[in-house]
């Protein structure tokens, strides 16, 4: 008894967050996750087609968006794929390969969304400002650099940038067109209907009876 109970009570206050979901197509470390169960610092979060996530820290919440992979570490989320929404007062940031996005004030709100898809990292800056860090994937260079290689996202805007070590800064619109998650904003997809109904119109429907490149001058 003297070994165990304080082992089990040491357990219980290391527990760093709290993983909701419906439980369904959710994973804690490969195995499914109940409704609500408790994070600890290296726990590895998945969620699958059609699910959805939120961890609950102290002064933190971070949505995880469907088809996500993230390790958590206590202040910092390390996505690996997929898209993410976090909501901090507490200088809760993001890591995805040689990137880290930080809230620039630690102390008010900061609201934030990081989507990493196919290798390209999107940071979008809901409220107030968020840095975007570069480093080194060579440790000591990396420690001799510092912030040497930082750039800020103003709230209202997005910024994005190729996940690789080494890679340049992406020209991306400065303002946002909507809230949440910029891969399932209604503006986005708007945007991509009506691209999609022009090319159609302009190839089949909407040509008169000249064919588009005519033998007659």
């Amino acid at each position: 008894m003297i070994v165990i109970l304080p082992v089990s009570l040491l357990t219980q206050d290391t527990a760093a967050a709290m993983l909701r979901s419906n439980g369904i197509g959710v994973q804690v470390n490969r195995y499914p996750a109940p409704a609500s169960t408790a994070l600890f610092s290296g726990d590895y979060i998945e969620t699958q087609k059609d699910a959805v996530a939120r961890i609950e820290a102290s002064g933190s919440t971070a949505d995880l968006n469907s088809e996500t992979m993230v390790q958590f570490e206590g202040n910092e989320l390390r996505l690996e794929h997929g898209s993410l929404s976090v909501n901090t007062s507490r200088g809760m940031q993001v890591k995805v390969g040689c990137l880290t996005v930080t809230p620039v004030n630690n102390t008010d709100w900061t609201h934030y969304d990081v989507v990493d898809l196919d290798g390209k990292v999107t940071v979008s800056a809901l409220k107030s400002d968020v840095y975007i860090d570069a480093r080194s994937k060579n440790p000591k260079d990396a420690k001799q650099s510092g912030h040497s290689d930082r750039i800020i996202v103003r709230e209202g805007e997005q910024k994005s940038r190729e996940e690789k070590c080494g890679a340049a800064y992406l020209k991306t619109p400065g303002a946002i067109a909507g809230k949440g998650a910029i891969m399932n904003s209604p503006w986005a997809i708007g945007a991509g209907v009506a691209g999609v109904g022009a090319a159609l119109c302009f190839g089949l429907f909407c040509q008169n009876d000249d064919p588009a490149s005519p033998t007659k001058p």
